[in-house]
């Protein structure tokens, strides 16, 4: 399986995926402000993936620094966090890892019996944690997911379309929706999956469709505008996505052309899953009007590798993400301890809420 990141003690890589699929190349990540670029440019992009990353570009930091006091290791700690939270706005996974790491940190500092040395032997080993944890996520969620879908999509065999990445490049490994499909994959109930090109970054042309043919899953690549199409020629059993936040009633923002998606699975019959982490969830906001929409530079949309196909001194707008309401997601949101209902979600916080990352 793919790895998009590479850590030991005082040594983090990434893999580039500006660059695939012609070139695998992994990027040194030595300090905070590089793992900052890495998120910010889309070096390494999915809403697990950039909170993992964002921790270990800290973590790295962290383990060549020398501080006088636990204060000071403290305000490192929180400065660099913080400034860590402004690579991208709408992934909520980046501010639960952003969030855990201060309290584990304030809990550290007001101990009396732990010194200075401990303290950051502490933070090391619980940041560390997370890609062993993402994993062990990313698994339960695709044994939920690929069960509940061959348990009530009524049509057999099984064929799911998915859009943008949210696999082994998404995340520290497996995946949460390609995770679910591999599921279904490694226990034979898999007959075909459709990537959508993911336009206009093309993350479903570039890396989906890269691990795909990498693990020898069937698959095949259709233009975004061919969707609504492939469902009328009753060809997908199942929709599933991923997700960068979900909101307390269900309403869900994900990649761009995730909600014309799911309007379309609604008209056609098909049912339509989100599969995201408790750590995507963010009872905070009530309803996906609240949920900050990141925009993207218009050379997205205006270029395909720095050449240009679009008519000079035409405007763009590029979201990068849109809001799919909690009524079109009819299969369920499925997270690493089952798969809910949205409108069930509010009745569930304590459960939902209790995030372990560092476990």
């Amino acid at each position: 399986m793919l790895e998009a990141i590479l850590y030991k003690r005082g040594k983090l890589e990434i893999l580039d995926q500006l660059l695939l699929p012609a070139k695998t190349s992994y990027d040194n990540i030595t300090c905070v402000q590089e793992g900052w670029e890495a998120i910010k440019s889309m070096k390494v992009r999915g809403a697990p993936a950039i909170s993992i990353v964002a921790a270990l570009s800290l973590a790295v930091e962290l383990s060549k620094e020398n501080f006088v006091s636990k204060d000071d290791l403290h305000h490192f700690i929180i400065k660099n966090l913080n400034y860590l939270s402004t690579s991208r706005p709408t992934a909520v996974n980046l501010g639960q890892v952003v969030k855990l790491i201060s309290k584990l940190s304030e809990g550290y500092l007001q101990d009396e019996n732990l010194s200075i040395s401990l303290m950051k032997e502490r933070l090391l080993a619980d940041t560390e944690k997370l890609l062993a944890s993402d994993v062990r996520i990313n698994k339960s969620i695709g044994e939920y997911g690929g069960k509940h879908i061959l348990e009530n999509c009524s049509q057999k065999p099984i064929s799911i379309l998915t859009h943008c990445n949210t696999g082994s490049l998404a995340t520290a490994g497996y995946g949460t929706a390609l995770g679910a499909i591999r599921w279904l994959y490694e226990n034979k109930h898999l007959h075909h999956v459709y990537c959508t090109e993911t336009r206009p970054y093309n993350q479903g042309a570039r890396l989906t469709a890269y691990e795909l043919v990498h693990d020898n899953i069937p698959s095949t690549l259709i233009c975004d505008s061919m969707v609504a199409s492939l469902m009328q020629s009753g060809k997908v059993s199942a929709v599933i996505v991923g997700a960068d936040r979900v909101v307390c009633n269900g309403d869900t923002a994900n990649k761009i052309g995730t909600y014309q998606i799911a309007v379309c699975a609604k008209y056609h019959n098909i049912p339509f899953y989100v599969a995201c982490p408790r750590s995507t969830l963010d009872f905070s906001l009530k309803s996906g009007d609240l949920i900050p929409i990141e925009e993207r530079p218009s050379q997205e949309m205006l270029t395909i590798n720095s050449i240009r196909i679009a008519a000079e001194g035409i405007k763009c707008w590029n979201p990068a993400f849109d809001v799919t309401p909690a009524s079109l997601i009819t299969g369920g949101i499925v997270t690493e301890i089952g798969v809910f209902h949205p409108s069930a979600l509010k009745d569930n916080i304590d459960q939902l809420s209790a995030v372990e990352l560092f476990t």
